[in-house]
């Protein structure tokens, strides 16, 4: 079952990306990608530079809490490694896995460096989704009526969730109970703690305001002239798009709904695409530091062999000698 999931998220977004491919042909993925600019990318760079800070702080706040320790730099170059990745793999969440286990096998507990990792990526997606649903709700867009039972709907099954972990059976010794009492502790330990949900509200919220801006600059950049008022809330809606995981490094569902809200909305369909492709390759192009980070990582445990060799050849006779340099 695992399996075909896995090669169902790809094969998911092929699809997609045929679909639209037959509909409005590929003129406006490639007008997506002609109309960049050095400002275009330039202005994805620098936002994508304040939104990962933004997520390494979060990242960090969440492992302390969960008794690990992370230092805000290497958090920072470590979420760069793990967006390229996300953007340069099928899926989208090879590089969160990465560095979780990276992360947990360097602090000598893998667990906690997944979870930490888990409840980080968890915490940022509910932000994000209530903001969107705020944005939708307020702001005139093609789903401006359906949100009136939506957003409700929402609630109720955020609420719901929340009172089945909490009847299930968290005493005993079996691993349903050990499951639950990790969960519920990671979640108040992790997430509600005063010295961590501001922080995790927070950087949410800018990561969420970053993401929505690129995009509003992806549109304007390839030719959409329409205000912040009416793109922002089709913004909102291409973002949450992202969240299913049928795609490849992040491409099929964000541009079918582009194409979709952008159709609905009066724009256009192929702007939508445009729009969407743009974004594509402006977020791809942000998260090249992180092309940065795997060959600095790759270069230096190249090199840990050969400096590990002489020491344990001079080690060997005594064990109070000191290796040659």
């Amino acid at each position: 079952m695992t399996r075909a999931w896995s090669w169902g998220r790809p094969v998911g977004g092929v699809l997609i990306l045929t679909v639209l491919v037959w509909r409005v042909g590929a003129g406006p993925f490639l007008d997506g990608v002609r109309s960049l600019d050095a400002w275009s990318l330039l202005a994805a760079m620098s936002i994508t530079a304040l939104t990962t800070v933004a997520s390494a702080w979060r990242w960090r706040t969440v492992a302390r809490r969960l008794g690990i320790r992370l230092p805000l730099g290497t958090a920072v170059g470590a979420y760069y490694r793990s967006q390229f990745l996300n953007s340069a793999l099928p899926g989208g969440v090879v590089g969160d896995v990465h560095r979780g286990v990276r992360h947990g096998l360097d602090a000598g507990d893998l667990s906690r460096g997944l979870r930490a990792v888990a409840w980080e990526r968890t915490a940022g997606q509910v932000v994000f989704v209530a903001l969107a649903l705020v944005a939708l709700l307020v702001l005139e867009s093609p789903v401006h009526g359906a949100m009136t039972w939506i957003a409700p709907t929402a609630v109720v099954v955020g609420l719901c969730a929340v009172l089945v972990v909490r009847a299930l059976p968290q005493r005993g010794a079996s691993r349903c109970s050990r499951i639950v009492r990790t969960v519920r502790g990671d979640v108040r330990d992790a997430l509600f703690d005063p010295r961590a949900w501001p922080v995790v509200v927070l950087s949410s919220v800018v990561v969420a305001a970053g993401h929505g801006t690129v995009f509003l600059v992806a549109a304007w950049t390839t030719g959409t002239d329409a205000s912040v008022a009416l793109l922002l809330p089709l913004a909102m809606l291409v973002l949450l798009a992202m969240v299913v995981p049928l795609n490849v490094g992040g491409w099929g569902p964000r541009e079918g709904m582009a194409a979709w809200a952008f159709a609905a909305a009066g724009l256009g369909a192929e702007q939508g695409v445009a729009a969407a492709t743009a974004y594509g390759v402006m977020g791809l192009v942000a998260t090249l530091p992180g092309a940065a980070v795997l060959g600095v990582d790759a270069l230096r445990r190249s090199r840990e062999p050969a400096r590990s060799e002489p020491r344990q050849a001079t080690s060997n006779p005594s064990r109070t000698s000191s290796p040659a340099r």
